[in-house]
């Protein structure tokens, strides 16, 4: 019996090692992509990767890269992450909307930076795994939605930060007027491929481009403000 609990206790002690250096990894490959918000990186140190991608790819979390999670679906590079959520500029109070769930990392991540998160899935297995990995871990301020990312969350607007986590031409309408004023939008403009990520901030009623991010390649955003679901 002993030596089976000092067996456990390694184990532990093992991934509780590789948790933490994963981590560490993950703030420097943010921290070399221009993330500098200490906000941003503690949130990238403390939320634990592997629990939001399938279990057969958990070796993969301490690499910053894009993981599969089915359903022709990705989680995004945690550095590329860290610059679309840094540059919502969120404070503690702020509620936030995210589109496109995955499995629920991002919205991990957003929980420790704003007040309460709302983000749509709109592929209902996805939304439901997203559900169980952040109970497992014990995020209670986000609630997941089943739905069409495109229209937005109308019951719950205006929020303080949008982003958006596949691309279109354009942003969708809807989410444009969601947003509050002086609030910021992240999203991949383009055909979803080869996009650019850019960063809009609403003027009174107008969004305003700020900025072009970076580069990228996302899936694309599906829905009746988006491209038809095939």
């Amino acid at each position: 019996m002993e030596a089976s609990e000092d067996h456990d206790d390694g184990r532990a002690d093992r991934e509780i090692w590789t948790d933490r250096a994963n981590a560490e990894s993950l703030v420097r490959a943010a921290r070399a992509q221009g993330v500098t918000d200490p906000r941003v990186l503690e949130a990238l140190r403390t939320v634990r990767r592997a629990s939001f991608v399938p279990r057969q790819l958990r070796n993969e979390v301490g690499y910053d890269c894009a993981i599969p999670i089915g359903r022709a679906q990705t989680t995004s590079q945690p550095s590329l992450i860290g610059l679309m959520i840094e540059a919502l500029e969120l404070g503690p109070e702020d509620t936030v909307l995210e589109i496109g769930t995955g499995h629920g990392y991002q919205a991990a991540l957003l929980a420790k930076l704003a007040r309460r998160v709302f983000s749509v899935e709109r592929i209902s297995e996805l939304a439901q795994v997203a559900r169980l990995n952040l109970s497992a871990e014990g995020v209670s301020n986000v609630e997941v939605v089943t739905g069409d990312g495109t229209l937005g969350l109308p019951g719950f607007a205006p929020f303080g930060g949008i982003v958006v986590a596949a691309a279109f031409l354009r942003v969708p309408a809807p989410l444009a007027t969601q947003l509050t004023p002086g609030g910021k939008l992240v999203m991949p403009v383009g055909n979803g491929g080869g996009d650019l990520v850019k960063v809009f901030e609403k003027h009174d009623s107008e969004l305003v481009e700020l900025r072009v991010l970076c580069g990228a390649r996302f899936v694309p955003l599906l829905g009746a403000n988006g491209f038809e679901i095939g």
